[in-house]
């Protein structure tokens, strides 16, 4: 960190952000991998799952859906709460409830009790996942903070890649079940490393008081900040279209198009390590490249790649290169979007890490839980409704740079905006 940093930090700020150690933030991206593992670890596995429950494909789908409705209730009270009570102790035990129930989705007999499950597990990942990115921005301001959190994202981004691989390698040798055993035992490897590496980032003297109006009332401050909203916009319609992928690629290109289960989970981690690549070279790039042009940037790509999807639906039956390209480019555009807009975000609300994360993270996981069973509306046949919602998504998030989040004058010169 530089001495113009430091200078800048108010004297309990300086105290602190100088443990933001490499084995932090290392430890904050293991967290950070919890969504992607739990869910695209089996998604290869969507029809064996559908198969062996005696489920439909929307059922399947659905265990999206309560899994991501459960990261987003997640968030927002684990980041309020670690605002109170501070973030280490609640962080361990979020993950140990998390490893808990990714047992009871690998013991389940029903297609209802995986939802329920997964639903748990959705929440105390959430948790998790709030409070570890409050850790952060306990410790990083500026442009460091945006830096800091493109990295998380960018090397986060080998979980993506891993999952459906090992998820596909599982199917292979045993069963779908295994997949959440996996995620179990490396919920325990998580917990040691907290222990170890993760240390109470938020002292006592910056704690807020507690109880549903203290969290009305932060809530309503960061609320009132319009370019924090505009921002959150960006992000969570980002994930938006990120989970209609997510939610239907596996039956475009194995039902539709006949991929082997192998070879989707090859080009989903090919996607996963394009929006990886991006996420690091804008993090490469903090401090000198505006970041909100990097959003616009990924915006624009989103939105071609949406219209060239829905064109390849409409007239062509969705043909596998246009579905593989398309595909690519969205989820490679994700990487200029999704964590430079939560950066942003977050840098907009300082004074309340834990509110500003838990509002930016429901928002996020609501969109993805309430697009993904929305993209399958189609059925199996079709990537119509999914293209549509791409675009759609694009859109809004474009409005959140453009329109809410616009610079407060024309000549602002804060270089992470």
């Amino acid at each position: 960190m530089t001495a113009t940093l430091l200078e800048q930090a108010p004297p309990d700020r300086v105290r602190y952000r100088a443990r933001l150690t490499a084995a932090l933030i290392t430890t904050v991206i293991f967290l950070t991998a919890i969504a992607p593992l739990a869910t695209d670890m089996y998604v290869p596995a969507f029809p064996g799952v559908a198969a062996d429950l005696s489920a439909t494909a929307t059922q399947v789908q659905l265990t999206l859906t309560t899994f991501f409705v459960g990261m987003a209730l997640g968030q927002l009270v684990g980041g309020p709460v670690s605002d109170q009570y501070g973030r280490r102790r609640l962080l361990v035990a979020s993950v140990v409830l998390m490893s808990v129930a990714s047992v009871l989705c690998a013991l389940t007999p029903s297609i209802g009790v995986m939802m329920a499950a997964r639903f748990v597990q959705g929440f105390s990942g959430g948790w998790a996942m709030v409070i570890g990115r409050a850790v952060i921005v306990d410790l990083a301001r500026g442009a460091q903070l945006v830096r800091v959190l493109n990295v998380i994202a960018g090397v986060g981004g080998i979980a993506p890649i891993v999952g459906p691989l090992l998820g596909a390698v599982i199917l292979q040798l045993s069963h779908w079940r295994m997949s959440f055993w996996a995620v179990a035992a490396l919920g325990m490897v998580m917990v040691l490393a907290v222990l170890v590496a993760v240390p109470e980032s938020l002292p006592p003297q910056r704690r807020h008081g507690g109880g549903l109006r203290a969290f009305a009332v932060a809530g309503r401050q960061v609320l009132g900040r319009r370019r924090y909203v505009g921002y959150v916009l960006v992000s969570g319609s980002g994930m938006g279209a990120v989970f209609a992928y997510v939610a239907t690629s596996a039956f475009v290109l194995q039902s539709m198009n006949g991929m082997s289960p192998i070879a989707y989970s090859i080009d989903f981690a090919a996607n996963a390590a394009g929006m990886t690549v991006a996420a690091l070279v804008a993090a490469r790039l903090a401090g000198r490249v505006a970041t909100r042009k990097l959003i616009l940037t990924g915006q624009v790509a989103a939105l071609l790649a949406g219209v060239a999807m829905l064109a390849g639906a409409l007239w062509f039956d969705t043909p596998l290169p246009i579905a593989v390209v398309c595909f690519f480019v969205l989820m490679t555009a994700q990487g200029l979007i999704g964590p430079n807009g939560g950066a942003l975000a977050s840098a907009e609300v300082p004074e309340h890490p834990g509110t500003g994360s838990a509002m930016l993270g429901f928002v996020t996981w609501v969109a993805a839980g309430v697009i993904a069973p929305i993209a399958g509306l189609g059925g199996e046949d079709t990537a119509v409704p999914m293209a549509l919602l791409v675009i759609g998504c694009t859109v809004l998030s474009m409005a959140g740079l453009l329109v809410l989040a616009r610079p407060a004058k024309p000549s602002a010169t804060a270089t992470h905006r």
